[in-house]
């Protein structure tokens, strides 16, 4: 059953691609009538990019003296819980498990920002032209291929609780439908199910997704049918980059996952 008095997943300025304080986002869940918040701030360890939209060491020494700061003010009203978005880059596994050993997180989601081609990595949920210049010379179906791939290897190696939004690299590509639903069709995401089942990983309905495409979510309807068979958990969140879009589209959370139907 679907929890859509939580927004499991919103990001803040400290992230350098957010905006709005740790504090505005608590109280837009409070004007929204959520009972529990969850950051879920990024972590990237050895990525070679022009730009950082991710957390630094001092960033996160910050972020959790202030969460527990807004715990202790919001005690009585709202439940404020303090985790990590991983992204999975497989050669820097031994920094990556460093990090999430150093504190106990209240949430740990994984996903796969970053894809190494050449000496550098490139984002792929960029909307830069030149980034995405870049994924159709490389080719958009390779790109994809090798996105779900390292899914695949993260839920296996590293200690998560959710897999956020999964289906959506490339989400700004003109050229992005078709090899998506193919590969979201094949064995991979079969695997990617199979090994969170195993570990009793909850798969994220990440509603951000009704604005980059229109009337769904991440991951599509197809896809969260063919989870639903391995009876994995799911949590709701909207990915809010601003306070603004906290709990942002909970509304349209399909009807039958928030009554706990089959």
């Amino acid at each position: 059953m679907l929890d859509s008095s939580t927004d499991g997943h919103v990001h803040t300025a400290l992230c350098r691609h957010a905006v709005g304080e740790m504090e505005q986002y608590v109280q837009a869940a409070l004007d929204r009538g959520l009972h529990r918040i969850f950051f879920l701030e990024h972590f990237e360890a050895g990525i070679i990019n022009d730009y950082q939209c991710w957390l630094g060491p001092d960033d996160f020494v910050y972020y959790r003296r202030e969460g527990e700061r807004l715990r202790r003010r919001y005690a009585d009203m709202i439940e404020i819980g303090l985790g990590v978005e991983v992204g999975y880059n497989p050669r820097e596994l031994p920094a990556i498990r460093e990090f999430l050993a150093t504190h106990r997180w209240d949430r740990v989601g994984l996903s796969c920002h970053f894809l190494a081609i050449g000496s550098r990595h490139y984002n792929l949920l960029s909307n830069d032209p030149r980034t995405l210049a870049v994924f159709s010379e490389y080719g958009v179906a390779r790109t994809l291929e090798q996105y779900f791939a390292l899914l695949a290897e993260a839920v296996t190696q590293l200690p998560g609780t959710q897999l956020c939004h999964l289906d959506a690299a490339l989400r700004h590509h003109p050229e992005v439908a078709a090899p998506l639903a193919e590969l979201s069709a094949g064995p991979v995401c079969e695997q990617i199910f199979q090994a969170m089942a195993v570990r009793g990983m909850a798969l994220e309905i990440n509603t951000s997704g009704y604005s980059h495409r229109r009337r769904l979510a991440y991951p599509t309807p197809d896809l969260l049918a063919r989870a639903a068979r391995f009876q994995l958990p799911l949590t709701a969140g909207s990915d809010a980059h601003r306070p603004e879009e906290v709990g942002r589209f909970f509304e349209r959370l399909p009807q039958p996952l928030l009554d706990g139907d089959d």
